[in-house]
């Protein structure tokens, strides 16, 4: 595993945090909340080939 998608997570989770604050703050609570659910859908299509890799592992070492 790359150490790289961890600072690309840790930089969108950042990101979507002070947007979220902003928003918030300016009385958007639904476009911070549609920020939040953006930032968690591009984490899950980064981390989706991650967790294939880990299933295929796991069926590899028992066989199945």
């Amino acid at each position: 595993m790359d150490i790289n998608i961890v600072f690309q997570i840790a930089a969108v989770g950042i990101l979507v945090a002070v947007l979220n604050q902003v928003l918030i703050r300016a009385g958007r609570e639904e476009q911070a909340m549609m920020t939040t659910l953006a930032g968690l859908v591009v984490v899950l299509f980064w981390v989706i080939e991650y967790i294939n890799e880990l299933f295929t592992s796991v069926q590899t070492l028992f066989r199945l």
